[in-house]
This record gives structure tokens, C-alpha cells and sequence, in this order.
């Protein structure tokens, strides 16, 4: 994945009708399929459960579904682009550890791969507003470039292939 320059304002209206009709789809849809299931099937003992729980499972289906399908319209791409980049992430989180240790011994990938960790952090942090953390990521992304300079590594993240994570 390379990190793409998004439009914060366009980013956070799209999600939010997103969640919005996520939510209202579920809302309407697990209630309007549950009470259709009881009308249809009633049950003496007034309990409802499993008729309920179905309509919420289907709903959900249904939603992942129309998601699924959509995700590459354009309304979706900032929205999409920044669930792709969360998933990145968070491989190259599960893995910094190793990362850590191989970039102290000058692993040229590694220093990459956290490269791209501070930056799409960087840029996911800014676009959710949730700037708390930004003065830690910049004391690591000091560490790192001081690792790249002590070991000669040039940092280009158009290298950068998700695929390197695998030798650690």
C-alpha cells in the first residue's frame, strides 16, 4: 500500500453519512425483519429472542454485503482508503517489535517498514483528529532517522511493499 494524500473534510463527511446509514440500516432493518418474523411465526411464550437475533444477523450480513459491493465507488474512496490503511498498519504493528530489533542492526526493509508505520500513523491520526500521540511519534520517527543516517538507509516510501513484512 502507498500512503495517498486525502481531503480531511471530504474523509470525515463521508464517513460520518457512512456510520449514519449504518446505523439506521440496522436500526430499521433488525427490527423490521424480527417483527415480520413474529407476526409470521408467533410464539406463545412472548419470547422473541431468536427472531430478534436473526433480524440483527441479517442485517449485519446485509450491510457487510452492500459495503463489500461498494467500496470501490467513488463516494467510498477516502472511507476505503483509510480502512485499507488501518489494516496496514496494523500489520506492520504486529511485527514492530521484530522491526525494532532488525532496523537497531540496520536492516534497511525494517527501517522502512517503520517509515511507513509513523507516517500513515501520522496521517491517520491527523485525519480522526486524535492528536494526543503525535509528540511520541515524534521522538520515534527522531530514533529512526537517526538510525538511517547512522546506517546509510535512504527512507522512500514509494518503496515501501507490504510483502517485505514477511522476513520478520
Amino acid at each position: 500500500m502507498q500512503l495517498k494524500k486525502i481531503d480531511k473534510a471530504r474523509y470525515r463527511n463521508h464517513l460520518n453519512k457512512v456510520i449514519a446509514a449504518c446505523v439506521a440500516s440496522l436500526a430499521t432493518g433488525s427490527l423490521g425483519i424480527a417483527q415480520a418474523l413474529i407476526v409470521i411465526f408467533p410464539d406463545a411464550d412472548g419470547s422473541h429472542f431468536h427472531w430478534n437475533l436473526l433480524g440483527v444477523i441479517v442485517s449485519v450480513v446485509a450491510i457487510a454485503l452492500v459495503l463489500k459491493k461498494y467500496r470501490t465507488h467513488s463516494f467510498m474512496y477516502e472511507v476505503n482508503y483509510v480502512w485499507e490503511l488501518k489494516q496496514s498498519l496494523n500489520k506492520v504493528t504486529r511485527k514492530m517489535a521484530k522491526l525494532k530489533k532488525a532496523a537497531q542492526e540496520g536492516d534497511a526493509d525494517a527501517m522502512l517498514a517503520m517509515q511507513f508505520s509513523y507516517s500513515g500513523s501520522k496521517q491517520l491520526w491527523e485525519l480522526d483528529d486524535n492528536t494526543i500521540t503525535l509528540d511520541d511519534l515524534s521522538i520515534w520517527q527522531a530514533q529512526l532517522d537517526t538510525l538511517a543516517s547512522r546506517y546509510q538507509v535512504q527512507l522512500d516510501l514509494a518503496q515501501y511493499n507490504e510483502s517485505s513484512l514477511k522476513n520478520f
